[in-house]
């Protein structure tokens, strides 16, 4: 077989395989040049999710005939004004994404130079189908350039059946824009999508304002600022409080030198940065600047111009982790969710319990809101199952009735015994003795004492409910008073509303609520209604993260553990003897309950011989 040079069409349709793999990426790459021409304004239209149309506009420097003819050259760029390729600062600089795309889509450049209205300084427009000019002329244009692509993929189906719904290809189009967007808050963008503006953000905005402004506005309150410096390089920015974490990685943006990056060394230092503040399934939102030196980073590893080769990627990780702590230290009490005064001054009242009800000092509070067994907690009610769950030995309510056998007397931490205390031979996870942390139950078995994480326990029991209701037809649903609205970004709620049949099997009913909102009817009855909002956002990660290569079953598991997660038993509450002992006996006869949803274990047992070589007696 000889050996033949291939055509030009042929050689930009490999190229475009690797530069425009889907509408996102051709709007980056021309997003990406709109920014290196000098624009103060970007305007983006799509349509059909980017299948249809891709339109940007810009007010920079323009292109004259003869420049924007040598554009659609291969390997022809105006970002190189040498040969030092390790010297790029500009966004774009291979040469290849207009001709890549020009070659895979009906492709319409149209631009004028901002020097003035002379001679040669008229609009010029060409039209390229395919790979094929099959038209130019003039053109009426302000100064600026206005590219469309149409089409995509047209002439390849191949190719074009890959491509996935047209919400699907819009939301990786609206983050290829926020991400650009982030990096510079000196100039504005506009984004409309099928003939509705979706993002609209102004010029000369301070970095965090603009990260909140294409985020989330309440991450400005719950955020702190970066400025670190380390042998050249510079980390700027702003991160959440280890209290404010979403449920994926998602809302981590990461830019080296003003470029969008996805780079596996960034995302695990902010990780290790985290490591001992948060869940391992919570994520921190982050949006990190670093500027290295250009030799320090190789910015030219793919065409996609999203992976980054450091020269020392040890100092930078170091860097990352270090900023990240130190800016955190610095939030000090931020991070923390303070106890009101009046709770903190009940610790040093003994409270006294009686028939009428709960006191502590002169403050009466009803038996039935839990604070006469609660120290330096708000009042709430029981979990779902523990109120109806007997004590040892007594028929079922008696818990309730048995509140009203108690007399006027001081009470310590633990409650008065009623009956002789139960054996702990006669049950494998043993009687609950104290609490440790208010998280930690302690329990006696017959060989040893068991440690139960009340948290992660109750939450797998959640989960096996909502498993068994499911099985056996649909969830209790619990409807709200007044429904509640919840705010978020149009892709999540399209995720949403597309699965709003699921939610209900599992006793959420929700509905579209306008453009950007999801309006929340009733909730399943096992999770009450303590954080709808948190809830319906975690659902929407949820589904970002799992919904396209999993089956149905698969999906309804991650949704039923991510409600499961939020109706269940919090750390740092403080629970009585009986809600104790309920605990332990249900997980005794639940499955799966020795692991929590996510992997981790919710109870571990130290065996009496090992007590006692603690303190050397064997």
């Amino acid at each position: 077989m000889s050996i033949r040079r291939l055509p030009d069409a042929l050689i930009n349709r490999i190229a475009a395989g690797e530069v425009v793999e889907r509408p996102a990426s051709a709007l980056k790459e021309l997003v990406e040049n709109a920014i290196d021409a000098g624009a103060t304004q970007i305007s983006v239209r799509l349509g059909a999710g980017g299948l249809d149309l891709v339109e940007v506009t810009d007010d920079g420097c323009g292109m004259s005939r003869d420049e924007m003819a040598l554009a659609l050259e291969r390997h022809a760029t105006s970002k190189l004004p040498d040969d030092n390729i390790d010297q790029v600062m500009t966004m774009g600089f291979r040469g290849e994404a207009l001709p890549s795309i020009a070659s895979v889509s009906r492709f319409t450049v149209e631009s004028r130079v901002r020097s003035g209205d002379g001679p040669g300084q008229e609009g010029w427009k060409r039209v390229v189908d395919h790979g094929q000019l099959v038209a130019e002329g003039p053109a009426a244009i302000p100064p600026g350039t206005r590219v469309r692509v149409e089409n995509l993929f047209g002439n390849i189906p191949a190719r074009r059946k890959f491509l996935r719904s047209p919400r699907a290809e819009y939301a990786a189009a609206l983050d290829a824009v926020r991400r650009l967007a982030m990096a510079r808050p000196d100039i504005g963008f506009t984004l409309e999508h099928d003939g509705r503006r979706t993002l609209s953000v102004q010029p000369g905005m301070e970095r965090p304002e603009r990260v909140a402004a294409l985020t989330a506005p309440e991450l400005a309150e719950n955020s702190v600022g970066l400025d670190f410096q380390r042998e050249g390089l510079r980390l700027g920015g702003i991160a959440s409080l280890p209290t404010y974490n979403r449920g994926v990685g998602d809302h981590q943006y990461l830019f080296v030198n003003g470029r969008p990056v996805k780079d596996r060394l960034l995302v695990g230092a902010v990780r290790g940065a985290y490591a001992e503040m948060l869940a391992r399934d919570r994520h921190a939102v982050v949006a990190l600047f670093l500027e290295v030196p250009p030799s320090e980073v190789d910015v030219n590893v793919h065409p996609a111009k999203t992976e980054v080769r450091f020269r020392d990627p040890a100092l930078v990780r170091g860097m990352i982790v270090s900023g990240l702590r130190h800016a955190i230290d610095q939030a000090g009490f931020r991070s923390v969710q303070r106890p009101a005064e009046a709770a903190l001054a009940n610790w040093q009242v003994e409270p006294v319990q009686t028939a009428q009800g709960a006191f502590f000092g002169n403050n009466p509070l009803p038996l039935g809101s839990e604070a006469a067994g609660r120290r330096g907690h708000d009042a709430q009610p029981l979990p779902v199952g523990f109120a109806d769950y007997p004590s040892q030995g007594e028929g079922i309510g008696s818990f309730r009735d048995s509140r009203a056998h108690f007399s006027a007397l001081p009470m310590g931490r633990a409650e008065a015994a009623t009956e002789s205390v139960p054996q702990a031979s006669r049950f494998p996870l043993g009687i609950a003795r104290g609490q440790v942390a208010n998280t930690y139950i302690v329990a006696e078995a017959e060989d040893g004492l068991v440690i139960v994480d009340q948290h992660a326990a109750h939450e797998r029991l959640v989960l096996e409910r909502m498993r068994t209701a499911t099985a056996n037809g649909r969830v209790a649903t619990q409807g709200l008073l007044v429904p509640e609205v919840v705010e978020l970004d149009e892709p999540a709620c399209d995720r949403l509303e597309a699965r709003a049949a699921e939610f209900a099997d599992l006793g959420l009913e929700i509905e579209r609520f306008g453009p950007a909102a999801m309006l929340v009817r009733s909730v399943p009855a096992l999770l009450g209604t303590k954080d709808v909002q948190a809830l319906v956002r975690d659902l929407a990660d949820d589904l970002a993260a799992y919904d396209q290569a999993i089956s149905l079953k698969e999906r309804l598991d991650h949704v039923a553990a991510t409600m499961a997660c939020h109706g269940s038993v919090r750390a740092g509450r403080v629970l009585s003897v009986t809600e104790m002992n309920a605990l332990l006996r249900e997980m005794e006869v639940t499955p799966h309950s020795g692991q929590c949803n996510h992997g981790r274990p919710t109870w571990v047992k130290l065996a009496l011989g090992d007590v006692e070589k603690l303190f050397g007696r064997k």
